[in-house]
């Protein structure tokens, strides 16, 4: 089992940073490891909730740097030096063996602290490109774990170490890795936040426009436009399922021929994991989610379409090649699957 340490373990800001810190967390706490988890106040609640038994929580500020205004942009500075301060005191009585940050501007004040005590600082890069605030933390780390094979925005010149790792995903998945496709003619279009309109207003057009009628949907979409597309599929007599959530996401992966959705790294490695073709679009603000679909497309397991060349006629067209065509569907799908080993990889990397 090797010497126990004690792991610090930074994480804030968004679930998808938080839910992967979690697992690593638990997998080195069942290893013996005394575990120490700082986060914001925005994500304090999930960590609380989910963080192994005897692991302590420690609370830092931090915000987004990324807003126009100045002044927010000074205040979230003020938050993250002071935090940063605060931790450098900390470690300075209790010092960490190891500090593992999962991304985010969360992340920055634990790796600083780390890089002032010389302690051996790992950082996990979720997307295919390089976020801002784990590019800045990389000048302080030794080693960058990543969920996809190759990372866009490294820099040149630099010492660290990059170990490809994989990203966590929920047992659920795991449990359904590689599972065959049910052939049951399902698509499942996930959206639900304001970034996603464009598929609500595509998607409908082109499913009505398909000469195959034998399909089955699961639309996910925001509260307010629930009515309007339920209206929409029966008048156009499709048989659709409409949901402002959706609390079981890995059974409505699993269920699915084919997914229709944005592009964020836990969505592409869920759908990696499990091995489903979907054609993804990314949200065309959002550089990460731009080079996670290309790295998706890539494997073969779908399409990366750019917003702009989104168009009904397209995707009518390939919808109905795609379910006149089984095999093709199932192809996809062997291509897509990739074997996630993300939590084990992390922590034998970190304990090394």
């Amino acid at each position: 089992m090797g010497a126990k340490m004690k792991i610090w373990i930074a994480t804030g800001g968004t679930g998808g940073h938080v839910f992967p810190a979690l697992s690593v967390a638990s997998e080195l706490a069942r290893r013996g490891h005394k575990i120490t988890i700082s986060t914001d106040g925005r994500v304090m609640k999930m960590v609380r909730d989910g963080k192994p038994e005897n692991a302590r929580v420690a609370f830092i500020w931090a915000a987004g740097v990324g807003a126009k205004s100045k002044i927010k942009q000074m205040i979230a500075l003020a938050k993250i030096g002071m935090s940063a301060i605060a931790l450098i005191l900390r470690f300075m009585i209790f010092r960490p063996n190891r500090v593992v940050a999962f991304g985010g501007y969360a992340s920055v004040p634990a790796v600083f602290a780390a890089h002032v005590w010389k302690i051996p600082t790992y950082l996990h890069e979720q997307n295919a490109a390089i976020g801002r605030a784990n590019k800045f933390a990389l000048r302080w780390v030794k080693t960058l774990m990543t969920s996809f094979e190759t990372v866009d925005g490294l820099p040149k010149q630099s010492n660290v170490k990059v170990v490809y790792t994989g990203l966590p995903v929920r047992a659920a998945f795991i449990e359904n890795a590689n599972a065959p496709l049910k052939h049951e003619n399902k698509i499942l279009v996930t959206g639900g936040s304001l970034g996603a309109q464009i598929l609500d207003e595509i998607v409908p057009v082109a499913i009505s426009e398909m000469k195959n009628k034998k399909i089955f949907i699961t639309h996910q979409t925001r509260p307010e436009n629930v009515e309007k597309l339920q209206r929409f599929y029966a008048e156009h007599k499709i048989h659709a399922n409409v949901l402002s959530f959706i609390r079981d996401m890995a059974s409505a992966i699993i269920d699915a021929d084919l997914i229709i959705g944005r592009s964020g790294a836990s969505t592409v490695i869920e759908l990696e994991t499990i091995g489903r073709p979907a054609i993804l679009v990314p949200l065309n603000i959002n550089p990460d989610q731009a080079a996670n679909a290309a790295s998706y497309a890539k494997l073969g397991g779908g399409f990366a379409v750019e917003q702009s060349k989104f168009s009904s006629k397209w995707l009518s067209s390939t919808l109905d090649e795609l379910f006149d065509n089984p095999a093709r569907l199932d192809k996809m799908a062997k291509k897509a699957y990739v074997e996630n080993l993300a939590v084990k990889k992390i922590a034998d990397t970190i304990v090394k």
